[in-house]
């Protein structure tokens, strides 16, 4: 179906999500736009007007172009199951955003589905793609410092303050930090600790009766082999972590101190639910605040999800958003990493890999579901006060 290196995507779903991958769709001469879909007349007019490419306004009617390759799922959390599902009886190939689905059972309908069709389903973006914690695995894999034993990762932003609509703030839809925060950060200590998680023990926090979900949770990964991981993640939006980070934001953009707060100071705007959501839509694709991104979109540096430590037997390994901190036994290094030519090139990259020249995607439907497993394990655990085992569980492979 693809034809050169060029894939030919469609887009389900013009929200949040597609919003933060369109520099990369529009600087990466790999892939192109030829349509979308979404319920909103607004995006769908802002899709036409800006690429000439139509606009469905069903996931089913997107599928059946011929002129898609791949259909980049970007559609609320609880509908990815179903939406992948679409994608796969039309034989296109599926990108879904992370969280892959909200049970494990979708997960693997997912997995059979597209096996089933012939096709490749992809998961992500995730931050386990970044670059710094790629490159922070490929020392590892490298034998140089040892076998990983223990993994620090942590971190505190606005996350629960930004505009939602109603089913963002209710867990079982979808909703709260673990389904949309922790999917990236068990990813990348997966990613760093081998894949296999063998337990897990955590508590989460759901501290504001206005946003009735879990804004926080702290996490007690084991791995197989005896490494040990701690996740602890806040969205309530008072310390900013990436203070510790240079001041360089999530999507590796330069960040101003002096605005600390403005999160909840733009959600004290809106005086109900319906205010809220319509604040959201605003400032989403084709929404009345929507800012498009400029060109040519090159960051500051590499995205990071918050700080983070690998302790290996001869090292501790620290990426960061430029490079990578080496602490080794008698010495201290710098690896440095210049910023990316196109934001989340890495995804591009595994589009073709897999796709094109018919490698095995890093981010498969069996890695995702395996770190929804994780996911789900920490809300059962906080639920029950009790260690869990989560299910599914495969390896790190090295490329």
């Amino acid at each position: 179906m693809a034809g050169a290196r060029t894939l030919r995507i469609g887009v389900a779903g013009l929200g949040r999500a597609f919003t933060l991958m369109l520099p990369t769709f529009l600087a990466d001469s790999r892939v192109r736009l030829v349509a979308a879909c979404d319920p909103i007349a607004s995006a769908r007019a802002r899709f036409e007007s800006d690429f000439g490419m139509p606009a469905y306004t069903t996931v089913e009617t997107l599928c059946a172009d011929p002129a898609v390759d791949l259909v980049y799922v970007a559609t609320p959390h609880q509908f990815h199951a179903a939406h992948v599902g679409v994608a796969a009886a039309f034989g296109k190939h599926a990108m879904v955003e992370k969280p892959m689905a909200l049970s494990l059972d979708e997960c693997t309908a997912m997995i059979d589905a597209t096996r089933k069709a012939g096709v490749h389903l992809i998961v992500g973006h995730s931050h386990s793609f970044n670059t710094p914690v790629r490159r922070t695995r490929e020392l590892i894999d490298s034998g140089a410092y040892g076998a990983v034993k223990m993994i620090t990762a942590l971190n505190f932003t606005d996350f629960l303050y930004r505009p939602r609509r109603p089913e963002e703030l209710v867990t079982d839809a979808g909703g709260g930090v673990i389904h949309s925060q922790a999917t990236h950060q068990i990813d990348v200590v997966r990613l760093l600790g081998g894949g296999l998680v063998q337990s897990v023990r955590a508590h989460t926090g759901a501290w504001d009766p206005q946003r009735p979900t879990e804004g926080a949770y702290s996490a007690l990964l084991g791995f197989e082999g005896g490494a040990f991981a701690s996740a602890t993640y806040s969205g309530y939006g008072h310390f900013d972590s990436d203070e510790f980070m240079g001041y360089v934001g999530e999507m590796g953009q330069a960040k101003n101190p002096a605005d600390h707060g403005a999160a909840r100071k733009r959600l004290a705007t809106a005086a109900s639910a319906a205010e809220e959501a319509a604040l959201k839509a605003a400032r989403n694709y084709g929404g009345a605040l929507y800012q498009a991104p400029s060109a040519p979109a090159v960051p500051l540096a590499h995205q990071h999800f918050g700080p983070l430590i690998v302790g290996c037997e001869k090292a501790d390994l620290r990426p960061v958003a430029d490079g990578i901190h080496v602490y080794a036994d008698g010495e201290r290094s710098f690896l440095p990493l210049p910023p990316p030519p196109v934001p989340r090139q890495e995804v591009i990259d595994e589009l073709i890999a897999t796709v094109v020249d018919g490698r095995p995607a890093s981010h498969s439907g069996e890695w995702a579901r395996a770190t929804t497993a994780v996911c789900l394990a920490v809300l059962e655990s906080a639920r029950n006060g009790r260690e869990c085992r989560p299910a599914h569980q495969v390896g790190h492979n090295p490329a």
